[in-house]
């Protein structure tokens, strides 16, 4: 699947679009949850941009990381021997084996927390991810500052 394994999304598919940008879109029967190393929530609809070992500007795709929930943005794999893939959840970028994705894991109606409050943990995470990156920006220009003086 275009240097991507075959598990990256549950088996609840419906329908699967991709134009020849590598759009694509994907309507499941409807949102689920699955577990790969962490608890993985879908939306209904998933949307990226498909290249060769990579996706890019994905939506639909929500991970936990400890007790936050976080939007999966990308994925890549680098170099398929490595055993490696990558998840940029914003903050960081989460390293998992290949191996979790061989199979399409099945979709489940029920996670281990309700919807209301993955939103919840979804809006804090995009808080955090936004105050650190702005925090970043301005230690750095301080210390371009103070560099100058």
């Amino acid at each position: 699947m275009n240097g991507l394994p075959k598990g990256l999304l549950p088996k609840a598919v419906k329908s699967f679009t991709v134009d020849e940008e590598g759009n694509f879109e994907v309507h499941l029967d409807k949102p689920c949850y699955a577990k790969f190393e962490n608890q993985v929530y879908y939306e209904k609809i998933v949307r990226g941009n498909l290249s060769y070992g990579q996706i890019g500007g994905l939506s639909g795709i929500i991970a936990q990381e400890l007790f936050l929930w976080f939007p999966v943005k990308g994925i890549r794999v680098d170099v398929p021997s490595s055993g490696l893939i990558y998840f940029d959840v914003g903050v960081v970028y989460k390293q998992l084996s290949l191996s979790l994705f061989e199979n399409p894991p099945d979709c489940k109606e029920n996670g281990v927390q309700a919807e209301p409050d993955l939103m919840e943990g979804k809006i804090i995470s995009e808080m955090l991810t936004k105050t650190l990156s702005g925090r970043f920006r301005y230690e750095s220009d301080n210390a371009a500052g103070k560099a100058i003086q």
